[in-house]
């Protein structure tokens, strides 16, 4: 049986998560660590299908940072989802040495988007097994959701969450075209507003002008919504 590591230092928020869990697969074998020493212990020994953690373990405020750090050195490529009070702006700073698979911020999520959130890191850490890796585009942009070394531009890593890989996709594989809100509203677990799709349309540009400083295929198209353009666009929205 597939095997899940819960690593919180609150113990009923541990619980929570752990029902969740087993709520969405009965037949997940869970483990709950409450420290960074009997994580990593345990993370050397066992092969976990998943690894959810916090990034404060009790008094030390970047634990979770040393225990993924001990995952991705690792030859199994463990996806880890984050739970944690940390902001996501703040997170989005520290993504790359995070290397996490997505992020969900506590207060801020309900059960079903945490549900949501780890079936899919479940499919996509199964599905990367089988699937090849895409060819570079011709407009140097590689894309396979599937795929944890991806998206990549101009063979760089573009760090981005799930929900932002999901929405750069559905951007790319319909480029030329306007998606339109209520197209990408399909594409998020939640926050299904004009709002939430910005911030997210805001989150990949900036990942992207982190490798080139004059990115600038998405155009936003006022009142309907954003286009993956073939060319680089005329204008920029910041």
């Amino acid at each position: 049986m597939p095997k899940v590591a819960v690593i919180e230092d609150d113990l009923p928020t541990s619980n929570q998560i752990r029902s969740w869990i087993l709520a969405a697969k009965p037949e997940i074998v869970v483990e709950q660590w409450f420290n960074r020493d009997d994580a990593e212990a345990a993370i050397a020994r066992e092969d976990y299908a998943a690894v959810v953690l916090d990034i404060e373990l009790g008094r030390e405020r970047h634990a979770g940072v040393a225990i993924i750090n001990a995952i991705n050195k690792g030859a199994r490529g463990t996806p880890v989802l984050v739970v944690s009070a940390m902001p996501a702006t703040i997170y989005r700073s520290i993504m790359k040495a995070l290397d996490a698979w997505d992020y969900l911020q506590k207060t801020t999520f309900e059960e079903a988007d945490f549900i949501d959130t780890f079936l899919e890191i479940l499919r996509a850490a199964r599905e990367r097994e089988t699937v090849k890796p895409a060819a570079p585009a011709a407009d140097e942009l590689s894309l396979d959701p599937l795929r944890q070394s991806t998206p990549l531009w101009r063979g760089k890593r573009v760090n981005l969450p799930l929900t932002a890989q999901r929405i750069l996709a559905t951007l790319y594989q319909r480029r030329g075209e306007v998606v339109s809100y209520d197209d990408l509203f399909q594409v998020v677990k939640s926050g299904r507003n004009r709002d939430n799709i910005r911030k997210h349309i805001s989150t990949i540009r900036e990942a992207f002008r982190e490798l080139d400083e004059d990115f600038d295929r998405i155009e936003n198209i006022p009142m309907r919504g954003f286009r993956w353009a073939e060319q680089a666009a005329t204008g920029r929205e910041r």
